[in-house]
């Protein structure tokens, strides 16, 4: 299974090569600040997506999305949460989160920098942003490759 993951879209229309990238995978995974359930209803039109919401989404999109989540696909257990406070520490501080939840991934957001890194078993994974550099010195998504009980991650830089 082939996973798109983004996080802090930000209601700003997403990069053609995203898109495209989006029509060839399986799923949308999605870590919160659409900033819009528009864009949210969008990306759900184009493919089957799990997604939380962020601080910056309004009240539609907490009454429609929960803050965390865990899901499973191909024998992965995933955990997702958009995230809060400084960066530093937040693998950490997300590793407490969802202690206990036997997840092998912690998809997140929020900083908007890219991150993609075992810490203690589990991959902590953020996409960055796809639209906006506030924080890193390129836009990014990522993909997720998961089979049999394994993933593969990489950050996809845009530009």
């Amino acid at each position: 299974m082939r996973i798109i993951v983004l996080s802090d879209t930000h209601s700003s229309p997403l990069p053609a090569a995203l898109i495209r990238d989006i029509r060839s995978a399986d799923m949308i995974v999605h870590a919160g600040d659409f900033s819009d359930l528009e864009v949210y209803r969008q990306l759900k039109a184009m493919k089957d997506i799990r997604a939380v919401h962020g601080n910056m989404d309004g009240a539609a999109l907490h009454d429609a999305l929960p803050k965390q989540t865990v899901f499973e696909c191909e024998g992965v257990r995933v955990g997702l949460v958009h995230g809060d406070g400084s960066p530093k520490g937040t693998a950490a501080r997300l590793g407490r989160l969802f202690k206990g939840q036997d997840v092998q991934v912690v998809v997140f957001g929020h900083s908007h920098e890219p991150y993609n890194e075992m810490v203690d078993g589990v991959l902590f994974f953020n996409p960055g942003s796809p639209t906006d550099t506030i924080r890193s010195p390129y836009l990014s998504y990522g993909v997720l490759e998961l089979k049999d009980g394994k993933v593969k991650a990489k950050i996809v830089r845009l530009g």
